[in-house]
């Protein structure tokens, strides 16, 4: 039994970096291999302040054989003086000491994205080893940092080396070299490929800048400089795409002590696509620099299209999603004193943001627009927001009749969707399942209380070729809409959601990877905030079944069956393929796939919604050639960078 007295010697202090240790997930979301690599993008990040406000010209990264990473700049040097108040040098302080650093004020950065002085302090705390050399005032320092063990107990990130001085040097700057703890991390190996998109995007977002990539394990090396800033991002997202006009967009300004940055393109494509992020943090969730954006697009186009007499009573009128059709926008905004809505730095909350974008939006969009030189862009954009008008007049009619017909308790849904009977969404689940047969057993085999079954018949509608209202006119999709309950576009309502997990369960073949994609690509277009709130998931059937006259055992991956059949070794067994999950009766489905207890579900993620968006255009769009050569580099399946699936093992 727990002690019943609580006194104020039960209360624990965690001094140091020891909160950091006991709760890494607090500071940097997961101890997964996304956690890993957000240790090298602290380092990156300061790096990047340190040059974007002026301070060097230039940012190397390296990953080295042992599993160490390292990161160097000609900036300015970490500060090596003794700090007043602590009594430690500077370059001690930034490493030891939580909410400790130079960006608490304007004096040294007037722009920074590391707002809460704990990035470089907590790479320390859950690295084996942190290394760091300072070149300043014509002198060259080394401190040397580890977390060692004492009494059976890690201590953290303490000074094993103090700081020293160690030669002279004509250079200025920082190099950091870290080994992430394998005793935290089990896979602590850095991916080149998640490096090299984080470190390209940076170049594009800092006009100019260079930045470097080395990995010494492969002897791979590049260089990411881009003069045109984000005006060359927006044109290499839509590479694989038709554009309407080339080049982009382009467009800048300050106001207030706020840097815009403005690029977009139309393609021939119907989805919306706008990136944006504040002092190099991207906001996937936005906020209200996109707010501010969007206003000033919409009264721009409209300001223009008057002008022009580009429509016409009889035409629909227009509104702002009409505008966005088919663009592919990156807003870039650079300022004081950010304010993030939660935890994650996803959503831009400033207000003043919001008038300031807006401002520098509709002075630059009009006097681009009022150029003759540009003025056919304009009609390309008011010919393309026509189209949109009309078939949205027509989605708006297939939405009216979606919310008619697929609600819950709605005619569309009786005899597909087998509903739980639980109402509490925080339980609740559906599992998406590739037809009758699959749909019969999950249906019987399944908890009726919180498990939603949903067969879908034959192959949904591939939303990335489709506009929205043949989108709504595919009874699939219609069906999965009104199950959901959520709405899409900009209808969505996450508070309408009516499962806290919408597992997709499809046979582990061909056909079903082509599903799973349609879900995937449909999931991301229209309702992706329920990728990136974490309720779509991907459930993982067993691929093999191997009997013994003792016992049966279900392998998930060739890896296991190898496993299992040389536990098994000389005794008797049949091996059993499973193509379908029909081939299952309901309670090896139960066991095998939706016991929670048992069962191994994939969430799905979006880490970088740039490279989804592309990769979800070469896969799922029309460009043949450029699927077929994505195909060819890359062949390995099982590495895909976009979607971050996190294999969740429930239960005991």
């Amino acid at each position: 039994m727990a002690n019943s007295s609580y006194d104020s010697k039960d209360l624990v202090v965690l001094e140091g970096l020891d909160a950091v240790r006991m709760r890494p997930g607090m500071y940097i979301g997961t101890t997964g291999n996304k956690g890993m690599h957000h240790l090298l993008w602290e380092i990156v990040d300061n790096s990047i302040d340190e040059v974007a406000n002026g301070h060097g010209n230039k940012i190397v990264v390296t990953l080295h054989k042992d599993g160490s990473a390292s990161v160097s700049d000609n900036g300015r040097g970490v500060p090596v003086s003794m700090h007043p108040k602590l009594k430690k040098t500077g370059v001690e302080v930034v490493y030891t000491q939580l909410h400790a650093g130079g960006k608490f004020s304007d004096h040294n950065y007037k722009y920074s994205g590391g707002l809460h002085g704990v990035g470089a302090s907590v790479v320390n705390a859950l690295s084996r080893y942190l290394e760091v050399t300072v070149c300043k005032d014509g002198k060259k320092y080394f401190i040397k940092f580890e977390s060692v063990e004492k009494k059976g107990k890690i201590v953290s990130g303490i000074v094993t080396e103090p700081l020293k001085e160690i030669g002279t040097t004509n250079q200025t700057g920082t190099y950091v070299k870290f080994l992430p703890d394998d005793r935290v991390f089990k896979d602590n190996h850095f991916s080149y490929d998640t490096v090299a998109e984080r470190l390209r995007e940076n170049a594009y977002l800092n006009k100019g800048m260079n930045i470097e990539l080395i990995d010494e394990r492969t002897n791979k090396r590049q260089q990411f400089c881009y003069e045109g800033g984000i005006a060359d991002f927006v044109a290499n997202i839509t590479a694989d795409k038709k554009p309407l006009f080339v080049p982009p967009v382009y467009i800048e300004g300050e106001v207030d002590e706020t840097l815009v940055s403005v690029a977009l393109q139309y393609t021939d494509t119907y989805a919306e696509n706008i990136f944006s992020y504040v002092n190099n943090i991207p906001t996937p969730e936005g906020g209200t620099h996109e707010v501010g954006f969007k206003t000033a697009l919409t009264k721009v186009l409209n300001d223009f299209a008057k002008k022009n007499n580009l429509v016409k009573e009889k035409d629909v009128a227009f509104i702002g999603d009409d505008f966005r059709e088919g663009i592919t926008a990156v807003i870039s905004i650079k300022m004081k004193n950010v304010q993030f809505e939660g935890q994650t730095k996803t959503k831009l909350g400033n207000p003043e943001a919001r008038s300031r974008v807006e401002n520098i939006c509709v002075s630059g969009l009009t006097d681009f627009f009022n150029s003759k030189k540009n003025e056919y862009i304009g009609q390309i954009i008011i010919e393309k927001a026509k189209g949109a008008a009309k078939v949205r007049a027509a989605a708006k009619r297939a939405k009216d009749l979606t919310r008619a017909k697929n609600s819950i308790e709605g005619s569309m849904l009786v005899g597909k969707l087998a509903n739980c009977s639980s109402r509490n969404p925080d339980i609740n689940e559906i599992f998406i399942v590739e037809g009758d047969s699959a749909g019969g057993s999950a249906k019987q085999g399944r908890d009726r209380y919180y498990q939603a079954i949903l067969p879908l018949k034959g192959k949904p509608l591939n939303s990335e070729k489709k506009r929205i209202d043949q989108v709504l006119a595919n009874d699939e999709i219609r069906t999965l809409i009104g199950a959901i309950n959520t709405g899409i576009g900009e209808d969505f309502k996450l508070d309408n959601l009516k499962y806290n997990k919408i597992i997709i369960l499809s046979d582990a073949d061909q056909d079903g990877a082509h599903i799973r994609a349609i879900l995937l690509t449909f999931f991301f277009r229209y309702m992706r905030p329920l990728i990136t709130n974490g309720n779509i998931y991907i459930g993982m059937p067993p691929l093999y079944k191997v009997s013994t006259k003792a016992e049966d055992y279900y392998c998930y991956t060739d890896e296991e069956l190898q496993e299992i059949t040389s536990q098994v070794g000389n005794k008797a067994y049949t091996l059993q393929r499973y193509k379908g999950l029909g081939e299952m009766n309901p309670e090896q489905l139960w066991e095998t796939t939706m016991d929670p207890a048992k069962r191994s579900l994939v969430r799905v993620t979006v880490d970088d919604a740039v490279r989804a968006d592309q990769i979800i255009t070469t896969w799922m769009g029309d460009d043949a050639k450029s699927r077929k050569d994505y195909i060819t580099a890359n062949a390995n399946f099982n590495k895909v960078d976009n979607f971050k699936p996190i294999k969740i093992k429930e239960g005991n």
